[in-house]
C-alpha cells in the first residue's frame, strides 16, 4: 500500500451519483471514504472523523461551499480539494484564498482528480506531526492511542487521548476553548464548554496534575489551556 491510500477521504457533495461515482474511484485506490450531502454535515464530519482530506462541491443546497471550507480552517489544515461547476477565475481564486488546495472543474476526469488528490496527500504527509510526541517524562503515541507518564501507562479514553494530543501538537502554545470543542466533539458543540470542563479534570487526575499548582495542563479562565511543553 502506499503512503497515500488507506487514508480517510471526506467527500462533501449534493449529487448522490457524483457521490457514489468518487467512492468507487478513492475506495478503490485504497481509501476509506465518508460522505457528506449538505454543508451542515460536512462540517460535522469533518469535526468528527478528522479525515486526512476532502473532496468539497461549492454548491451545497444549505451554504456555500466556502463556508464548510471557513469553518473546517478553524481547527484543521487538512488538504481540501474543490469540486465545482464554476469554471470561473474569481470563483477559483475565493475558494483558494479561502483556503483550499487545489481546484477541479466538473466535468473532471478521474485520473486528473485522483493524481491530483495523491499529491495534496503527499504534500501533508510530509508536512504531518510525527506519530510519537515526547515532552519530558510524558510520550504520546497517536498510532497505538497510548500515552505514558514518568513510565507508567496512563489508560486513557479515546476523548482523553484526543483532549491530550490536540493540546501536546501545540504544547506551549494556548488552545482556545472554542478550537478543542470543535475539533473533538464538533462544531455544535463549540460553546459547551461543561464538556471540556470534565474532560480536563479527568485527564488532570490521570496524570496527577494539580490545578491549583500545574505541573502539565495550565487554564486561561474562560480562554483555554496549554499543555507544557516541559
Amino acid at each position: 500500500m502506499s503512503v497515500v491510500s488507506g487514508t480517510r477521504i471526506l467527500i462533501v457533495e449534493d449529487e448522490a451519483p457524483i457521490r457514489r461515482f468518487l467512492r468507487v474511484a478513492l475506495e478503490t485506490e485504497g481509501h476509506v471514504v465518508s460522505e457528506a450531502a449538505t454543508a451542515r454535515e460536512g462540517i460535522a464530519l469533518a469535526a468528527r472523523e478528522a479525515p486526512s482530506a476532502m473532496i468539497l462541491d461549492l454548491g451545497l443546497p444549505d451554504a456555500d461551499g466556502i463556508t464548510v471550507l471557513q469553518a473546517v480552517r478553524e481547527w484543521s489544515q487538512m488538504p481540501v480539494l474543490i469540486l465545482s461547476v464554476r469554471s470561473d477565475e474569481a470563483g477559483k481564486i475565493a475558494a483558494l484564498d479561502a483556503g483550499a488546495q487545489d481546484y477541479v472543474t466538473k466535468p473532471f476526469s478521474t485520473g486528473e482528480l485522483l493524481a491530483r488528490l495523491r499529491g495534496l496527500l503527499r504534500d501533508r504527509a510530509r508536512e504531518a506531526a510525527p506519530a510519537v510526541l515526547t515532552l519530558g517524562p510524558l510520550v504520546i503515541d497517536a498510532t497505538d492511542h497510548r500515552a505514558v507518564l514518568d513510565g507508567a501507562d496512563l489508560k486513557l479514553t479515546r476523548r482523553e487521548f484526543d483532549l491530550l494530543w490536540l493540546l501536546a501538537t501545540h504544547a506551549g502554545r494556548l488552545v482556545t476553548q472554542a478550537m478543542i470543542l470543535k475539533a473533538i466533539w464538533g462544531p455544535a458543540h463549540a460553546e459547551d464548554s461543561q464538556y471540556l470542563r470534565v474532560y480536563i479534570r479527568q485527564l488532570r487526575a490521570k496524570m496527577g496534575d494539580d490545578a491549583a499548582d500545574p505541573r502539565w495542563i495550565f487554564t486561561e479562565p474562560g480562554v483555554g489551556y496549554r499543555l507544557s511543553d516541559q
